[in-house]
C-alpha cells in the first residue's frame, strides 16, 4: 500500500465512523508512513481533474476570492518553482506573515511541494518580535505584502524578501510566480518525519518555544481535528482565526482539506460580530469553529435575527463557558462542541459530533491519542495533568523544540508528554478542565480553578469577559478576584459589583467566594488567550504597596450582601 493509499485509508475510517465514538477510538490506527508529502501524495491526487471549489475568501469590501482544487494544484507547483528560483530549498525555512489573502494557501503549499519549512508569523508583530524569528528561527526568507514590508526595514540579514501584492526595490514579486511551469519535479522524496512548519507559541514568557512539527505530525496528525469537528467533502467551513497561530492550520487549512471540504474565509483585517454573522448567513456555512472571544462576542448579537445552514459548532482556544453553550443552543438549537489541544500537537480531547455533550466539559479522548491524568508524583489519578501516552508515539506529536534538546529530553523523553493542564475525568471518562498548572492557586487551603468561578461570573447578564486570579490574603494567603470586563452600556458601578458578588455568591460554594472584584480590561496574548499572569503580577506588586485598582470593589464592603463572613 502507498503512502496516499495509507493516509486515504485512514481518512475514510474516521469519515465512516464520523458519529460512532466507540468504534472511532478501538478501530483508528495512524498510517504507517515512511515517505510522505501532503501537498504531492494528497492534496494532487484530491485536485486532479476536481474543479470543486476549495477555497472561498471574502475581503472587508465583500469581494470574493475563489479558488478551485485543481487551481490551487497547479498554481502551487508554480508557486514552488519560482520559491526554487529564488534560492530556496528543502530544509530552508521561511517567514511568512499575511493576512487572509489567497496567496497565503498558494505559498503554504508551493512550500510544502519544495521541501521548505513555513513559519507562520502574525501580522500584529512588531520589528522586534520578527527580528527574533528570524534570527533564532534561521530563516532563509520572508514573505509578506505592502503593508507589513516596512517591518523588515530594520531587520538586518541574508535573507531573500518575497513580496505579495506589490512590487518594491530588493523584494521579489509573488506575482511573477505565475509565469513558472506547473509541471514540478521535486528535487528528491519528503520523509515523513522532515521538517515542515515552525511555531513561535503565545506563552506568555519572554522568549517563546519553537514548536517544530513535520510531514507527518500536523497534516496526517490533524485528522483529529477533522474527526472532531464533523466536517463532509460538501462541507462549507469557517473557522474564525488569524494567519501566524497554530489554529489557523489546524482548522484552515489541513482538517478541511483532509475531508475534501471547502475553506471560507472571511478576510476582515478587524473582527466584527455583525458582519461576520451577515456573511455565515449569506454563504450557507454549514459547519463553524471559533475561539471563545469570538463566541462571547457572537453572543451579544441577535443570533436568533440569522438565518443559518450550520450543521456543526466547535469551540476551541480555552474551555467555553456553559452560558456561551446554552445562550447559542437556545438560538440557533445547535450545541458548541468544544475541543482541546495545543501547539504541540493537534485536537486531543473534544465533544465530536453524535455524542452527549455535557456542558463545561472537555469531552473525552479522541481516535488516536491515549490520555491519562497524571498526579504529582507522576502516577494516574482521576485529577491530574492531562499527558499523552508517547509509547506508541502519536502522529501528531510535534518533532519537538527546535534548538533546545534538554527541553525536548524532558518533554518527550519519558513515557509522557505533559501538557502543563490539569483536569478531572468522571464516571463516564468525561474530562473537565481544571485550568493551567499555573493558574490553579490555593486559598485557605482550598484548590481553586479560575475556570469554575468565571464560568458562574459569565452566566451575569452585564458580564461580557471575567478571569479569577489569587489576591494576597494575611488570613487566607489568598482570596479570589474577579477582573471583570462588561457588556456595553453597562455602569461599572458599587450597585453592579454588588450585584455580580451576589450573583456568584449564590452559584459558587463557599470556600470559591469571589472576595474581590474589579472592572477593568483583560491582557491577551496576540492569540486571544488570557494572560492571568499578567494579572497576577499586577495584583501582588498593587497588595505589596497596599494599593488598589481604581474600579475595585471588596467583599467585606457590602455589609447588605453577607460580605465579611
Amino acid at each position: 500500500m502507498n503512502a496516499t493509499d495509507s493516509f486515504l485509508r485512514a481518512r475514510d475510517f474516521l469519515i465512516a465512523n464520523g458519529r460512532d465514538y466507540d468504534r472511532a477510538r478501538t478501530g483508528f490506527r495512524w498510517p504507517e508512513l515512511t515517505e510522505f508529502n501532503w501537498a504531492l501524495d494528497y492534496f494532487d491526487v484530491l485536485a486532479r481533474g476536481n474543479g470543486r471549489e476549495a477555497l472561498r475568501v471574502v475581503g472587508d469590501d465583500g469581494a470574493e476570492t475563489r479558488r478551485t482544487f485543481a487551481e490551487l494544484s497547479d498554481t502551487s507547483a508554480r508557486v514552488a518553482a519560482f520559491l526554487r528560483r529564488t534560492g530556496l530549498g528543502r530544509g530552508d525555512r521561511m517567514l511568512v506573515m499575511l493576512p487572509n489573502v489567497a496567496a497565503l494557501w498558494e505559498i503554504t503549499l508551493g512550500a510544502m511541494k519544495l521541501g521548505v519549512v513555513v513559519s507562520p508569523a502574525s501580522t500584529l508583530l512588531p520589528p522586534a518580535d520578527l527580528a527574533d524569528r528570524i534570527a533564532r528561527g534561521r530563516m532563509r526568507a520572508v514573505v509578506t505584502d505592502e503593508a507589513g514590508a516596512g517591518k523588515f526595514a530594520s531587520i538586518p540579514g541574508d535573507y531573500r524578501r518575497i513580496l505579495v501584492g506589490a512590487r518594491a526595490s530588493g523584494w521579489a514579486a509573488y506575482e511573477d510566480a505565475q509565469a513558472e511551469r506547473a509541471d514540478l519535479r521535486p528535487d528528491g522524496v519528503t520523509r515523513a518525519d522532515d521538517p515542515l512548519l515552525l511555531y513561535f507559541t503565545s506563552g506568555t514568557t519572554a522568549q517563546p518555544k519553537l514548536v517544530l512539527h513535520t510531514h507527518r505530525s500536523y497534516p496526517v496528525g490533524h485528522l483529529s481535528t477533522m474527526f472532531w469537528i464533523g466536517m463532509r467533502e460538501a462541507d462549507l467551513h469557517c473557522n474564525i482565526s488569524s494567519p501566524g497561530w497554530a489554529k489557523h492550520a489546524w482548522s484552515s487549512f489541513f482538517a478541511p482539506w483532509n475531508a475534501g471540504a471547502t475553506i471560507f474565509v472571511p478576510g476582515a483585517a478587524r473582527f466584527d460580530a455583525a458582519g461576520t454573522l451577515a456573511l455565515l448567513s449569506a454563504h450557507r456555512v454549514t459547519t463553524l469553529c471559533a475561539p471563545p472571544t469570538v463566541w462571547r462576542m457572537l453572543i451579544l448579537e441577535d443570533l436568533k435575527a440569522h438565518h443559518m445552514a450550520l450543521r456543526e459548532l466547535a469551540g476551541a482556544g480555552e474551555p467555553l463557558n456553559p452560558e456561551v453553550i446554552a445562550r447559542v443552543q437556545e438560538a440557533w438549537g445547535l450545541t458548541i462542541r468544544d475541543g482541546y489541544g495545543q501547539t504541540e500537537t493537534t485536537a486531543q480531547i473534544a465533544n465530536p459530533p453524535g455524542q452527549p455533550v455535557r456542558p463545561g466539559s472537555m469531552g473525552r479522548p479522541l481516535p488516536g491519542y491515549d490520555i491519562a491524568l497524571l498526579d504529582e508524583d507522576g502516577r494516574p489519578a482521576k485529577e491530574g495533568e492531562i499527558a499523552i501516552h508517547l509509547k506508541p508515539r502519536p502522529a501528531p506529536m510535534m518533532a519537538g523544540y527546535d534548538g533546545d534538546p534538554e527541553r525536548n529530553a524532558s518533554a518527550l523523553g519519558g513515557d509522557y508528554y505533559r501538557t502543563s493542564d490539569t483536569a478531572y475525568r468522571d464516571d463516564a471518562g468525561y474530562l473537565w478542565y481544571v485550568g493551567r498548572s499555573d493558574d490553579v492557586f490555593k486559598s485557605a487551603d482550598y484548590r481553586i480553578s479560575p475556570f469554575e468561578l468565571e464560568s458562574a461570573l459569565l452566566e451575569h447578564d452585564a458580564v461580557a469577559e471575567a478571569a479569577c486570579i489569587p489576591s494576597p490574603d494575611s488570613v487566607r494567603l489568598s482570596v479570589p478576584k474577579a477582573v471583570v470586563v462588561l457588556k456595553p452600556g453597562i455602569d461599572p458601578s458599587r450597585e453592579t459589583a454588588a450585584s455580580i458578588l451576589t450573583f456568584a455568591r449564590r452559584r459558587l460554594a463557599p470556600f470559591q467566594r469571589i472576595r474581590r472584584l474589579e472592572f477593568g480590561t483583560l491582557p491577551k496574548t496576540i492569540s486571544g488567550k488570557i494572560r492571568r499572569v499578567e494579572l497576577r503580577a499586577i495584583e501582588n506588586e498593587r497588595r505589596a504597596r497596599g494599593e488598589r485598582g481604581a474600579g475595585e470593589f471588596w467583599e467585606d464592603e457590602f455589609p447588605e450582601i453577607g460580605g465579611g463572613g
